[in-house]
């Protein structure tokens, strides 16, 4: 073959970018054939079952956001998902009493202010849980039920509705990354201007954990610090540093944590005030898996390539 400088120049320049190209297609072609083997795998799996449970709350619009939470599980193809909204009215009257031994997890959003669910039902999802139930907790929910003991040993910490020194001490992580139990008096929960900030993950062999970036930005969201309760058999999987010129503590706060409850497990995320940010790649993947990992102990949903950036 007879090829001038500036022919062969040419013909390498055309192999490169062909090469490249076929590359970028094979490698297309496995996380397409590898996304098809985890759909896969999910639709022969038994489908793990969720309720997601809601009640009225004066500051979170819950009947936007529990449907896009059902919607971002639905999108795995590893769920089945009911949902239940407490009233009241249901709750005066011991009517609300979902069958919780019915699912693996418990998802409950929002806070339920002023609507104790009745005793007969407390007591049905305490059983639940010690028994080996799973249950997350998101943002609002750990303002719940200030004077539910045992709500409160589940979600390990949180805020308002009165809770101060007697509802036991502060949780965060000092400058050398130790958890903090801080025994110090004032209130329970706050939070500034929402704003972006940096997460850290702090356990990076847990399920949930694994496979994530040491750390990543998630918002702008609500942060929320000074957040007390009995911070029993609570494990900090990442923090924030709350920063003192958005109103924070200057130090680092959990943001989102694994609770041990008898033989249950709790996925706690203080992440998601509403619909713009459930809608967040940061908030969607580790809710996924947070999900997952309280209702089975594992996590088999992957970390998308593009993680915290892809939106839902």
């Amino acid at each position: 073959m007879d090829l001038s400088i500036h022919d062969t120049a040419q013909f390498r320049v055309k192999t490169i970018i062909k090469v490249s190209t076929m590359n970028k297609a094979i490698k297309h072609t496995i996380s397409i054939f590898i996304a098809l083997i985890t759909m896969a795998s999910y639709l022969v799996a038994d489908p793990i079952k969720v309720l997601i449970v809601d009640g009225p709350q004066k500051a979170h619009k819950h009947e936007e956001t529990t449907h896009v939470l059902k919607e971002i599980l639905d999108k795995t193809g590893r769920f089945t998902v009911d949902l239940s909204r407490s009233s009241p009215e249901s709750s005066a009257d011991g009517s609300y009493k979902p069958e919780f031994s019915k699912y693996d997890v418990i998802v409950v959003n929002e806070g339920f202010r002023s609507n104790d669910w009745p005793k007969a039902t407390q007591e049905a999802f305490e059983n639940y849980m010690a028994s080996g139930g799973g249950m997350v907790s998101l943002h609002a929910a750990n303002n719940a039920w200030p004077d539910w003991t045992e709500y409160n040993r589940m979600t390990g910490i949180g805020g308002w509705d009165g809770r101060n020194e007697d509802s036991g001490p502060y949780l965060y992580i000092n400058d050398d990354g130790e958890a903090i139990r801080d025994e110090s008096p004032g209130k329970g929960g706050s939070h500034g201007p929402q704003h972006e900030f940096d997460i850290v993950v702090r356990e990076k062999e847990h399920p949930v954990m694994k496979g994530l970036p040491a750390s990543f930005t998630h918002g702008p969201d609500e942060f929320y610090d000074r957040l007390r309760g009995p911070a029993e058999n609570v494990v900090i999987l990442a923090s924030a540093f709350s920063a003192e010129d958005k109103k924070g503590t200057g130090r680092h706060e959990p943001v989102l944590m694994a609770v041990s409850y008898g033989d249950g497990r709790i996925f706690h995320s203080i992440l998601g005030h509403s619909v713009k940010q459930l809608r967040m790649g940061s908030f969607v993947t580790t809710f996924q898996r947070g999900t997952e990992w309280a209702a089975t102990g594992k996590v088999t949903i992957p970390v998308p390539n593009d993680f915290p950036y892809q939106a839902f």
